[in-house]
């Protein structure tokens, strides 16, 4: 997206991809090397792997990026990203980048060029939107022909956003942080030039629409829906849904569409724990939602985080039932969330003293509610999950077969690849 404006406001761009390149530093330095940038930007998508159960955590590994780029580039590092913008100050300081855009980059990031042409260099390090970019103004991506051959070669799945922001309320969430607590949509002709962009030049087998939520409660999205109708646009596609504001009809014109496969964002399996994280709905509402999916021949995946607030031994055994009643699905199990700063989670946790006040929270902080046990949360949900074929716990459990899968030639979301894998041994739950 920062690729795009700038190129639109007549820089060249190059992007570089660590995956890509087997996160070699030493092919990022010959890449510094040969284009020999008046800037160079690094997007940080994630600062962890947000599972309690295996860390894994990130900015060091752009400090070290950071590193490499000094002995060979004087060109000024900015930072930017969803990640580095949770913890911007931090992450700066401890990465020796030396400005930081927080939030959306892309008016910031062709005024910093600008301005840096011309020997001009803010103040300030850190660097954040006065006004949100409205939905119209929100640019296509420059689409780099060996960045998307190599996403086309592992995983088959090509990105698309229809809108930014989101009204939800959830409790450990950060998306209105980021992007604010108002929709702002694209417009619809965007979005499916996009879309038929990578589907006719690049030949995408699969489309992500990467928003937030993706059936957001104006009913926005349907517009999207119904340009691609009009189109004739039929690829596999799949993305955030959340229960409730759909029924047969839109599921059936989104699957005229290509919709192969939906996650929804449930987050908690029982109405203590759902009213807990301010989720706005019940597990009935996830049971009906994940019947009216499968009603329509569309695989669903579930995630949800055991250990919320509200979350008690009884509320646990609960939602073990409950997760029981959702059929032919695939299920993600974590243990605890991942606080992140400035969310009622955050808040809460520094209430119950499970962190401190001046906690910065680049270092990764769980939040388990105090009427569990983490050890009898963990020996629980490892008893409860272990038979279940198609649960997933911990949620990383089944990283090594599903990059076997990629190597068989599987694309599409990574549990639809577990489903299909299954050959048929999808299992229904309660006799369903």
């Amino acid at each position: 997206m920062i690729a795009g404006a700038l190129e639109v406001a007549g820089h060249e761009v190059r992007q570089f991809d660590l995956l890509q390149h087997d996160q070699s530093m030493d092919v990022l330095a010959r890449e510094v090397i040969s284009f020999a940038p008046g800037l160079i930007g690094i997007s940080i998508r994630n600062i962890d792997n947000v599972n309690l159960m295996n860390e894994q955590h990130y900015i060091n590994v752009v400090r070290t990026i950071v590193s490499r780029i000094r002995e060979i580039s004087s060109s000024k590092i900015l930072l930017g990203g969803a990640g580095f913008s949770l913890i911007p100050a931090l992450i700066l300081e401890r990465t020796g980048a030396d400005y930081g855009i927080v939030g959306e980059g892309e008016s910031l990031a062709v005024e910093f060029v600008s301005n840096a042409s011309k020997g001009l260099y803010p103040k300030e390090k850190l660097l954040g939107p006065e006004t949100r970019l409205q939905g119209g103004d929100i640019c296509s991506p420059a689409l780099d022909d060996a960045v998307i051959d190599y996403y086309m070669r592992n995983g088959g799945i090509l990105p698309v956003q229809t809108k930014r922001g989101c009204a939800y309320k959830c409790t450990y969430c950060s998306y209105p942080i980021l992007e604010g607590s108002r929709t702002r949509q694209r417009d619809p002709a965007d979005v499916v030039d996009d879309l038929e962009v990578l589907v006719n030049k690049h030949k995408a087998k699969f489309i992500f629409f990467v928003d937030s939520v993706f059936n957001d409660d104006e009913g926005a999205y349907m517009n999207v829906v119904q340009e691609m109708a009009r189109r004739g646009i039929n690829v596999p596609w799949t993305g955030f849904f959340r229960p409730g504001g759909l029924n047969d009809e839109t599921v059936e014109l989104m699957k005229s569409t290509g919709l192969f496969a939906v996650e929804i964002g449930s987050d908690a399996t029982s109405d203590t724990t759902l009213d807990g994280m301010r989720k706005g709905f019940t597990f009935d509402d996830v049971v009906e939602c994940n019947e009216l999916f499968l009603r329509h021949g569309i695989a669903p995946a579930h995630y949800f985080m055991f250990g919320g607030p509200g979350e008690t031994e009884k509320t646990v055994q609960e939602g073990v039932e409950n997760i029981k009643r959702l059929r032919q699905s695939m299920i993600f199990i974590f243990m605890g969330i991942r606080i992140l700063p400035e969310t009622q989670l955050a808040r809460l946790a520094v209430e119950q003293k499970i962190v401190g006040s001046d906690d910065g929270l680049l270092d990764s902080k769980y939040y388990i509610s105090p009427d569990v046990d983490r050890n009898w949360l963990e020996e629980t949900l490892t008893k409860a999950f272990s038979g279940m074929m198609f649960c997933i716990f911990p949620p990383d459990s089944q990283d090594e077969k599903l990059r076997a899968l990629h190597k068989m030639g599987f694309s599409g979301p990574l549990w639809d690849m577990l489903l299909r894998s299954g050959e048929g041994k999808r299992r229904t739950r309660n006799g369903g």
